[in-house]
């Protein structure tokens, strides 16, 4: 689940760091030594004091150098003599240190001349590096840096006093950092910062560690459910959580004062708090009667007082309280966002011809929704277009363009897969990358000078999967007076990660929305349009395009789907198996992706899992962080990992992150295929997963198939009622807010 935001480090700061280790250490006094000699030729002569000074005024410059350099050597030797052995140029000393007793050989040697040999520059006067403005960096759990093993023993002893699992030595060491273990003992509840760690056994481990003192009134339980409740509700989306809804949750937690817990995160700075004004909301000021009386009663007086008819009105505030990591990230991207729709020159804006680039004439070339798309860009910093899968051609129009008209672009989708149907429409590799790849700097153009991205329109396709996090880090990316388009299915599954960016954007009606008018062909197309209104209908199918798979249980659903995959498909639609995705609500349940993954490899690739259930051409899903997922093969394994081929790289995974990173992938949820298209796709529906749907579930699910989608499903009338009355599960979110005030009524 995330990374931290990282602040952007000091180049001098690894340095400093350096000069601190080991061998530093052992260099220290020689640097020192170093540094009273080290002066310039200027210097050289205010070495001596009292009568001394006046006979080294007449020394010439040379014979100065001369002197400093004996006494250097006086000194070299006094030092050698003092240690076991000698002490050799370049391998102990360090710095200034190294520096001179290399001068000092190359002068007993004649390689260099005395003057040349000591000449130094200016010191500190190297010119600082200019670095990228990157305020907002996600985390990244798979470079992470493994805590050291003897970290990892201490932390899994105190683990064993509490009865908690060894396992959880390792996760609970990266998650704690150093001291680990005496912050376990200070604080029991510390184990909640770990993944899968819920408060009930965190409860149990500080029971066994703290005796008679543990309570649940513990000021330090109730902090850390706090923070762990914040956490819960960002893997659920939410950048932030209503105080009452929080103070319920943590009295549903048995914290028996919910407020001096929200208090105690405050106050340690675990949590912030955020009061927003309810914009245009008529929600009356709750006072007591007695303030009431004496507001009356000042009223009628005239006065002016702070009650009186002077005062402003009293406006209604929602009061939030979220992570620091997420809270950063909003208003990042809010300011962000700002900056884009306001750094255009606002005579290109308002003018019917904008210097620069020939928008108009570019736009005459399109038509359609594209068309519209062009004239749009042309005047403002930010455009929200929305459409399905064959509207992604209009972005593609819009990139062609821009790059006809000389401009810096590029294009980034979600996926591999993605970005290779985008490659595909465009007709060129060169401007089609992913988002992660771009913000990694392994595709695009790079950056420039200044450290921002060297473009001038950046379109991204797949934007409902983009969260606030990686939303930040690509706005804060783009340079003043770049374009950005962002372009998506709003019918889809929002992002894994917390934020609902582009729904928000485009409820703030901040800038102009390009709905496209091109739909989705065929009867697969023709069904998900109707999904997306509500309506789940019969659709013709003459060539089995849609093919609905009665059954009566989740083991018949596990056979079906298996003989659809194998058998079925690939003989009547021409599919193969490996081009064919099954894809369920859930990972657990009689008819998850573990139930039938497994059914899938018996039946594909048999084989005795000899590296944790793994064979070589397993087919896999590989998600070294939440909501990033890769699909690839199985290579090999050896002592190093995992061997896995994902979409054409190579990546080895680490035997002790397989179980956690590593899924076979013939099976996946409908959020690990979003972003992503197969050419027939199985749609797995038991009896028992009613709950778990919704209409952008299904939506999702089902427009993940180009020529051939199967519904395996029990559900009978649960599913048309799912489409037709469950929506999106809301999200609390604070960008509308941020945005709000920033933007420019007439743009908005």
């Amino acid at each position: 689940m995330s990374t931290e935001p990282a602040a952007a480090e000091d180049p001098g700061a690894a340095a400093a760091e350096q000069a601190e280790s080991p061998g530093a250490e052992e260099a220290a006094p020689d640097a020192e030594a170093a540094s009273d000699t080290g002066e310039s030729k200027d210097e050289a002569g205010d070495k001596s004091e009292g009568g001394a000074e006046d006979k080294s005024a007449e020394l010439s410059e040379t014979e100065a150098e001369i002197a400093a350099q004996r006494e250097l050597r006086e000194r070299i030797a006094e030092r050698k003599a003092s240690k076991q052995g000698p002490i050799e140029a370049g391998t102990k000393l360090s710095g200034t240190a190294a520096d001179l007793l290399a001068a000092v050989r190359a002068v007993e040697s004649g390689e260099k001349p005395v003057v040349s040999a000591f000449q130094e520059p200016e010191p500190a006067r190297r010119p600082a590096p200019v670095r990228a403005p990157e305020p907002v960096r996600p985390q990244q759990p798979a470079t992470a840096q493994a805590p050291a093993q003897e970290t990892v023993e201490v932390v899994r002893a105190v683990l064993a006093e509490g009865g908690a699992p060894p396992a959880l030595a390792e996760p609970t060491a990266a998650a704690l950092g150093d001291g680990a273990d005496g912050q376990l003992r200070a604080d029991p509840w510390q184990l909640l910062r770990v993944t899968g760690v819920r408060p009930e056994q965190a409860d149990g481990f500080a029971r066994a560690l703290l005796g008679a003192e543990c309570g649940p009134d513990d000021e330090r339980r109730g902090r850390a459910i706090t923070v762990w409740l914040l956490e819960q509700a960002a893997v659920a989306g939410h950048t932030a959580l209503d105080a009452a809804t929080l103070h319920a949750a943590l009295g549903q937690r048995a914290v028996p004062d919910p407020d001096a817990a929200v208090q105690s995160a405050l106050a340690e700075g675990d949590a912030l708090v955020f009061q927003d004004a309810l914009e245009g909301a008529e929600v009356p000021v709750q006072r007591t009667d007695d303030e009431a009386a004496r507001s009356e009663e000042d009223g009628a007086g005239g006065a002016d007082g702070e009650d009186g008819e002077g005062a402003e009105p009293e406006r209604p505030v929602r009061v939030l309280i979220g992570l620091e990591r997420y809270a950063l990230a909003e208003e990042s991207l809010a300011d962000g966002l700002a900056r884009l729709i306001n750094s255009l020159p606002k005579e290109a804006a308002e003018t019917s011809e904008p210097e620069g680039p020939d928008w108009e004439a570019a736009a005459a070339q399109a038509s359609g929704s594209a068309a519209e798309l062009i004239r749009a860009v042309a005047g403002h910093g930010l455009v929200l277009h929305s459409g399905g899968e064959e509207a992604r051609a209009e972005p593609a129009a819009l990139v062609a363009a821009a790059a006809a008209l000389g401009l810096r672009v590029c294009a980034a989708a979600h996926s591999a897969d993605g970005r290779r149907r985008l490659a595909r429409v465009t007709g060129t590799d060169d401007t089609a990358v992913t988002v992660a790849g771009l913000l990694a700097g392994d595709e695009g153009p790079g950056r420039d000078t200044e450290g921002a991205l060297a473009l001038d329109l950046l379109v991204v396709l797949d934007a409902p999967q983009l969260d606030v996090e990686s939303a930040a880090m690509l706005v804060e990316s783009l340079p003043d007076g770049a374009r950005l388009v962002l372009s998506g299915d709003p019918a889809v599954l929002w992002s894994a990660g917390p934020g609902r960016v582009f729904a928000d954007l485009l409820a703030a009606r901040c800038c102009p929305q390009v709905v496209s008018r091109t739909p989705d062909p065929g009867p697969v197309g023709e069904l998900t349009s109707g999904i997306g209104i509500g309506e789940l209908n019969q659709v013709e199918a003459p060539g089995k395009e849609v093919v609905l798979v009665p059954v009566r249980d989740p083991a018949e659903a596990i056979h079906r789907a298996v003989q659809l995959v194998a058998d079925s498909v690939p003989r009547a639609i021409g599919v193969p198996a490996e081009h064919t995705q099954v894809i369920t609500p859930g990972h657990g349940g009689a008819a998850g992706t573990r139930a039938l993954n497994t059914a899938l490899k018996e039946r594909l690739n048999p084989g005795p899992g000899r590296f944790g259930g793994f064979d070589p051409d397993d087919r896999v899903a590989y998600v070294p962080a939440p909501g990033r997922t890769t699909l690839g093969r199985v290579v090999r394994a050896d002592e190093e990992g995992l061997h896995l081929e994902c979409d054409g790289a190579p990546v080895v995974v680490a035997r002790e992150r397989v179980e956690r990173e590593v899924r076979h992938g013939w099976a996946l949820t409908a959020h690990q295929a979003t972003g992503q298209r197969w050419p027939a796709v199985v749609v797995v529906l038991p009896g028992d997963a009613a709950q778990a749907l919704s209409r952008p579930w299904v939506y999702t699910a089902f427009s993940r198939a180009e020529r051939h989608l199967s519904v395996v499903q029990g559900l009978e009338q649960a599913l048309p009622r799912a489409v037709a009355e469950r929506l999106w599960k809301g999200r609390t979110t604070r960008l509308q807010t941020l945005l709000h005030p920033q933007v420019p009524a007439t743009t908005a």
